[in-house]
Protein backbone atom coordinates (compact mmCIF):
# COMPACT_ATOMS: atom_id res chain seq x y z
CA UNK A 1 0.00 0.00 0.00
CA UNK A 2 1.32 3.43 -0.94
CA UNK A 3 0.97 6.17 1.63
CA UNK A 4 1.93 9.78 1.77
CA UNK A 5 1.53 11.61 5.03
CA UNK A 6 2.09 15.28 5.58
CA UNK A 7 2.67 16.18 9.21
CA UNK A 8 2.07 19.76 10.31
CA UNK A 9 4.64 20.99 12.86
CA UNK A 10 3.57 22.25 16.29
CA UNK A 11 4.59 25.77 15.34
CA UNK A 12 2.44 25.65 12.21
CA UNK A 13 -0.46 24.28 14.23
CA UNK A 14 -0.22 27.24 16.58
CA UNK A 15 -0.13 29.61 13.63
CA UNK A 16 -3.17 27.97 12.07
CA UNK A 17 -5.07 28.06 15.33
CA UNK A 18 -4.30 31.71 16.02
CA UNK A 19 -4.60 32.93 12.44
CA UNK A 20 -7.39 35.41 11.85
CA UNK A 21 -8.75 33.23 9.03
CA UNK A 22 -9.10 30.21 11.36
CA UNK A 23 -12.84 30.84 11.76
CA UNK A 24 -13.16 31.04 7.99
CA UNK A 25 -12.31 27.50 6.95
CA UNK A 26 -14.44 25.14 4.89
CA UNK A 27 -14.84 21.43 5.46
CA UNK A 28 -15.25 19.79 2.05
CA UNK A 29 -16.37 16.19 1.66
CA UNK A 30 -16.55 14.50 -1.71
CA UNK A 31 -16.45 11.16 -3.48
CA UNK A 32 -16.71 9.75 -6.96
CA UNK A 33 -16.79 6.17 -8.15
CA UNK A 34 -14.89 5.87 -11.44
CA UNK A 35 -12.10 3.67 -12.75
CA UNK A 36 -8.62 4.97 -11.93
CA UNK A 37 -5.97 3.19 -13.96
CA UNK A 38 -3.03 4.50 -11.93
CA UNK A 39 -3.94 5.48 -8.34
CA UNK A 40 -0.28 6.15 -7.52
CA UNK A 41 -0.11 8.81 -10.26
CA UNK A 42 -3.20 10.56 -8.86
CA UNK A 43 -1.72 10.43 -5.37
CA UNK A 44 1.42 12.28 -6.50
CA UNK A 45 -0.69 14.77 -8.47
CA UNK A 46 -2.71 15.64 -5.37
CA UNK A 47 0.39 15.83 -3.20
CA UNK A 48 1.98 18.27 -5.63
CA UNK A 49 -1.09 20.52 -5.82
CA UNK A 50 -2.10 20.46 -2.14
CA UNK A 51 1.33 20.83 -0.58
CA UNK A 52 2.07 24.08 1.28
CA UNK A 53 -1.47 25.39 0.86
CA UNK A 54 -2.65 24.81 4.43
CA UNK A 55 -4.91 21.94 3.32
CA UNK A 56 -5.67 19.43 6.09
CA UNK A 57 -7.68 16.21 6.10
CA UNK A 58 -7.62 12.80 4.46
CA UNK A 59 -8.10 11.49 0.94
CA UNK A 60 -8.51 7.86 -0.09
CA UNK A 61 -7.78 6.70 -3.62
CA UNK A 62 -8.38 3.29 -5.17
CA UNK A 63 -8.98 1.88 -8.62
CA UNK A 64 -12.71 2.29 -7.98
CA UNK A 65 -12.56 6.04 -7.26
CA UNK A 66 -11.76 8.78 -4.76
CA UNK A 67 -13.20 9.68 -1.35
CA UNK A 68 -12.08 12.50 0.91
CA UNK A 69 -12.75 15.10 3.58
CA UNK A 70 -10.51 18.14 3.81
CA UNK A 71 -10.34 21.37 5.79
CA UNK A 72 -9.34 24.33 3.64
CA UNK A 73 -8.81 28.08 4.14
CA UNK A 74 -11.74 30.22 3.07
CA UNK A 75 -9.79 31.79 0.20
CA UNK A 76 -8.77 28.41 -1.27
CA UNK A 77 -12.33 27.18 -1.94
CA UNK A 78 -12.46 27.94 -5.69
CA UNK A 79 -8.96 26.59 -6.23
CA UNK A 80 -9.66 23.28 -4.47
CA UNK A 81 -13.08 22.86 -6.05
CA UNK A 82 -11.57 23.35 -9.51
CA UNK A 83 -8.66 21.03 -8.70
CA UNK A 84 -10.84 18.06 -7.73
CA UNK A 85 -13.26 18.57 -10.61
CA UNK A 86 -10.35 18.64 -13.07
CA UNK A 87 -8.93 15.26 -11.98
CA UNK A 88 -10.89 13.33 -14.59
CA UNK A 89 -13.82 13.80 -16.96
CA UNK A 90 -15.88 11.75 -14.48
CA UNK A 91 -15.20 14.19 -11.63
CA UNK A 92 -16.42 17.29 -13.48
CA UNK A 93 -19.88 16.75 -12.06
CA UNK A 94 -18.68 15.44 -8.71
CA UNK A 95 -20.85 16.78 -5.91
CA UNK A 96 -18.85 18.48 -3.16
CA UNK A 97 -20.45 19.01 0.25
CA UNK A 98 -19.20 21.86 2.38
CA UNK A 99 -19.72 23.20 5.88
CA UNK A 100 -18.01 25.99 7.83
CA UNK A 101 -15.52 24.97 10.51
CA UNK A 102 -15.81 27.23 13.52
CA UNK A 103 -15.03 26.13 17.06
CA UNK A 104 -12.74 23.11 16.71
CA UNK A 105 -10.06 22.15 14.22
CA UNK A 106 -11.30 19.14 12.27
CA UNK A 107 -7.86 17.91 11.18
CA UNK A 108 -4.24 18.52 12.17
CA UNK A 109 -2.50 17.04 9.12
CA UNK A 110 -3.06 15.82 5.58
CA UNK A 111 -3.10 12.12 4.76
CA UNK A 112 -3.39 10.71 1.26
CA UNK A 113 -3.67 6.93 1.03
CA UNK A 114 -4.09 4.34 -1.67
CA UNK A 115 -6.53 1.63 -0.63
CA UNK A 116 -8.10 -1.44 -2.22
CA UNK A 117 -11.54 0.17 -1.95
CA UNK A 118 -12.63 3.69 -1.02
CA UNK A 119 -15.33 2.06 1.12
CA UNK A 120 -14.64 -1.47 2.37
CA UNK A 121 -17.29 -3.93 1.16
CA UNK A 122 -15.80 -7.39 0.83
CA UNK A 123 -19.06 -9.24 0.15
CA UNK A 124 -18.98 -12.64 -1.58
CA UNK A 125 -20.51 -12.82 -5.06
CA UNK A 126 -20.96 -9.04 -5.22
CA UNK A 127 -19.19 -6.90 -7.79
CA UNK A 128 -20.00 -3.22 -7.41
CA UNK A 129 -21.16 -1.38 -10.51
CA UNK A 130 -22.46 2.19 -10.74
CA UNK A 131 -24.79 1.04 -13.53
CA UNK A 132 -26.90 -0.74 -10.91
CA UNK A 133 -27.37 1.81 -8.14
CA UNK A 134 -30.54 3.29 -6.66
CA UNK A 135 -32.40 6.43 -7.76
CA UNK A 136 -31.14 9.73 -6.34
CA UNK A 137 -33.47 11.89 -4.23
CA UNK A 138 -33.05 15.57 -3.38
CA UNK A 139 -34.44 17.22 -0.23
CA UNK A 140 -37.74 18.13 -1.91
CA UNK A 141 -38.42 14.49 -2.81
CA UNK A 142 -37.18 13.22 0.56
CA UNK A 143 -39.73 15.44 2.32
CA UNK A 144 -42.42 14.46 -0.16
CA UNK A 145 -41.95 10.75 0.55
CA UNK A 146 -41.15 11.05 4.24
CA UNK A 147 -44.67 10.35 5.54
CA UNK A 148 -45.68 8.08 2.68
CA UNK A 149 -46.46 4.62 4.09
CA UNK A 150 -45.08 2.99 0.96
CA UNK A 151 -41.60 4.32 1.74
CA UNK A 152 -39.18 3.25 4.43
CA UNK A 153 -36.00 5.14 5.39
CA UNK A 154 -32.90 3.11 6.28
CA UNK A 155 -29.84 4.58 7.97
CA UNK A 156 -26.65 3.14 6.46
CA UNK A 157 -24.30 4.39 9.16
CA UNK A 158 -22.79 2.61 12.14
CA UNK A 159 -24.71 2.31 15.40
CA UNK A 160 -22.60 4.94 17.17
CA UNK A 161 -23.46 7.41 14.37
CA UNK A 162 -27.17 6.64 14.49
CA UNK A 163 -27.40 6.99 18.28
CA UNK A 164 -26.65 10.73 18.28
CA UNK A 165 -28.90 11.76 15.38
CA UNK A 166 -31.03 10.39 12.54
CA UNK A 167 -34.20 10.85 10.53
CA UNK A 168 -36.65 10.28 13.34
CA UNK A 169 -38.77 7.59 11.66
CA UNK A 170 -35.84 5.69 10.13
CA UNK A 171 -34.57 2.21 10.92
CA UNK A 172 -30.98 1.00 11.08
CA UNK A 173 -29.11 -2.27 10.82
CA UNK A 174 -27.28 -2.61 14.19
CA UNK A 175 -23.57 -2.84 13.40
CA UNK A 176 -20.14 -1.52 14.30
CA UNK A 177 -18.81 -1.30 10.75
CA UNK A 178 -20.23 -0.63 7.30
CA UNK A 179 -18.89 -3.96 6.08
CA UNK A 180 -20.85 -5.77 8.81
CA UNK A 181 -23.94 -3.74 7.96
CA UNK A 182 -23.71 -4.64 4.26
CA UNK A 183 -23.51 -8.33 5.09
CA UNK A 184 -26.73 -8.12 7.13
CA UNK A 185 -28.61 -5.71 4.88
CA UNK A 186 -30.42 -7.94 2.32
CA UNK A 187 -31.76 -10.32 4.95
CA UNK A 188 -32.63 -7.47 7.34
CA UNK A 189 -34.73 -5.72 4.67
CA UNK A 190 -36.39 -8.84 3.27
CA UNK A 191 -39.57 -7.99 5.20
CA UNK A 192 -39.72 -4.60 3.42
CA UNK A 193 -38.97 -5.90 -0.08
CA UNK A 194 -42.32 -4.73 -1.46
CA UNK A 195 -41.84 -1.20 -0.13
CA UNK A 196 -39.84 1.64 -1.64
CA UNK A 197 -36.60 1.76 0.31
CA UNK A 198 -34.67 5.00 0.80
CA UNK A 199 -31.10 4.62 2.07
CA UNK A 200 -29.08 7.46 3.53
CA UNK A 201 -25.65 8.05 5.06
CA UNK A 202 -23.48 11.06 5.90
CA UNK A 203 -22.26 12.07 2.45
CA UNK A 204 -23.63 9.41 0.10
CA UNK A 205 -20.55 7.27 -0.58
CA UNK A 206 -21.72 4.25 1.46
CA UNK A 207 -25.23 4.30 0.00
CA UNK A 208 -23.93 3.93 -3.56
CA UNK A 209 -22.63 0.47 -2.71
CA UNK A 210 -25.56 -0.42 -0.47
CA UNK A 211 -28.17 0.30 -3.17
CA UNK A 212 -26.14 -1.70 -5.70
CA UNK A 213 -25.99 -4.63 -3.26
CA UNK A 214 -29.76 -4.57 -2.75
CA UNK A 215 -30.38 -4.47 -6.50
CA UNK A 216 -28.00 -7.40 -6.84
CA UNK A 217 -30.21 -9.26 -4.34
CA UNK A 218 -33.48 -8.70 -6.18
CA UNK A 219 -34.68 -5.45 -4.61
CA UNK A 220 -36.13 -3.17 -7.27
CA UNK A 221 -37.56 -0.06 -5.57
CA UNK A 222 -34.36 1.42 -4.20
CA UNK A 223 -33.54 5.10 -3.63
CA UNK A 224 -30.85 7.10 -1.83
CA UNK A 225 -30.33 10.73 -0.82
CA UNK A 226 -27.99 12.49 -3.22
CA UNK A 227 -25.08 13.88 -1.21
CA UNK A 228 -26.36 12.22 1.97
CA UNK A 229 -27.43 13.97 5.17
CA UNK A 230 -24.99 16.82 4.57
CA UNK A 231 -26.61 17.71 1.27
CA UNK A 232 -30.12 17.32 2.70
CA UNK A 233 -29.37 19.74 5.57
CA UNK A 234 -27.84 22.23 3.16
CA UNK A 235 -30.91 22.12 0.91
CA UNK A 236 -33.51 22.45 3.68
CA UNK A 237 -31.69 25.55 4.93
CA UNK A 238 -31.30 27.05 1.47
CA UNK A 239 -34.91 26.51 0.41
CA UNK A 240 -36.49 26.89 3.88
CA UNK A 241 -37.89 23.34 3.89
CA UNK A 242 -39.05 21.31 6.89
CA UNK A 243 -36.11 19.43 8.43
CA UNK A 244 -36.80 15.81 9.37
CA UNK A 245 -33.28 15.03 10.54
CA UNK A 246 -32.90 15.34 14.32
CA UNK A 247 -29.91 15.59 16.62
CA UNK A 248 -26.26 15.57 15.55
CA UNK A 249 -24.29 14.20 12.63
CA UNK A 250 -21.30 12.07 13.57
CA UNK A 251 -18.22 13.23 11.65
CA UNK A 252 -14.95 11.33 11.30
CA UNK A 253 -12.58 14.07 12.37
CA UNK A 254 -11.52 15.83 15.57
CA UNK A 255 -14.92 17.51 15.96
CA UNK A 256 -16.69 14.11 16.25
CA UNK A 257 -20.12 15.67 15.72
CA UNK A 258 -21.96 18.55 14.12
CA UNK A 259 -25.17 19.74 15.77
CA UNK A 260 -28.23 20.01 13.51
CA UNK A 261 -31.03 20.35 16.07
CA UNK A 262 -31.20 20.47 19.87
CA UNK A 263 -32.83 17.02 20.08
CA UNK A 264 -30.87 14.60 22.28
CA UNK A 265 -31.02 10.88 21.44
CA UNK A 266 -27.81 9.63 23.00
CA UNK A 267 -27.71 7.94 26.40
CA UNK A 268 -24.91 7.46 28.89
CA UNK A 269 -23.51 3.94 28.54
CA UNK A 270 -23.50 3.53 32.34
CA UNK A 271 -26.55 5.25 33.90
CA UNK A 272 -28.66 5.40 30.68
CA UNK A 273 -29.53 9.06 31.23
CA UNK A 274 -29.80 11.21 28.12
CA UNK A 275 -26.74 13.38 27.58
CA UNK A 276 -25.53 15.89 25.01
CA UNK A 277 -21.85 14.97 25.43
CA UNK A 278 -19.78 13.74 22.49
CA UNK A 279 -18.20 10.30 22.09
CA UNK A 280 -15.00 9.48 23.95
CA UNK A 281 -12.62 6.52 23.91
CA UNK A 282 -12.15 4.44 27.03
CA UNK A 283 -9.13 5.74 28.94
CA UNK A 284 -7.92 2.14 29.31
CA UNK A 285 -5.74 1.70 26.20
CA UNK A 286 -6.37 -2.04 26.15
CA UNK A 287 -10.09 -1.35 25.66
CA UNK A 288 -10.24 1.98 23.77
CA UNK A 289 -13.99 1.52 23.26
CA UNK A 290 -15.89 4.41 21.66
CA UNK A 291 -18.90 5.39 23.76
CA UNK A 292 -20.99 8.20 25.25
CA UNK A 293 -20.83 8.96 28.95
CA UNK A 294 -22.46 11.65 31.08
CA UNK A 295 -20.28 13.98 33.13
CA UNK A 296 -21.14 12.34 36.49
CA UNK A 297 -20.26 8.82 35.33
CA UNK A 298 -17.16 10.10 33.57
CA UNK A 299 -15.84 11.52 36.85
CA UNK A 300 -16.88 8.42 38.79
CA UNK A 301 -15.20 6.01 36.32
CA UNK A 302 -12.28 8.22 35.34
CA UNK A 303 -13.49 8.29 31.69
CA UNK A 304 -13.46 4.51 31.46
CA UNK A 305 -16.39 2.59 29.98
CA UNK A 306 -16.79 0.39 33.06
CA UNK A 307 -15.46 -0.28 36.55
CA UNK A 308 -13.40 -3.21 35.30
CA UNK A 309 -11.47 -0.97 32.88
CA UNK A 310 -10.99 1.67 35.57
CA UNK A 311 -9.54 -0.86 38.01
CA UNK A 312 -7.01 -2.00 35.38
CA UNK A 313 -5.56 1.46 34.76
Amino acid sequence: MYKIKKIVSNNNLKNIYSHYLYNKRFILSFYKYFFILNPKKLLFFLQLNLENKNILGRIYISKEGINGTVSIPFDKYKYIKHLFKSIHSKTRRMYINYTIENKRMAFWNLKIKIKKQIVSSKIKNFCFSRKKIGIYLNAFLVNKYFFNKNFIFVDMRNSYEYEIGHFYNSITVPSRTFREQLEKLPKFLEFYKNKKIVLYCTGGVRCEKATALLKNNGFSKIYHIYGGILSYIKQVKKYNLPNYFRGKIFVFDNRLSEKITNDIFSQCINCKKYTDRIHINCLNDFCNRLFIQCRVCSIKLNSCCCLNCKNKL
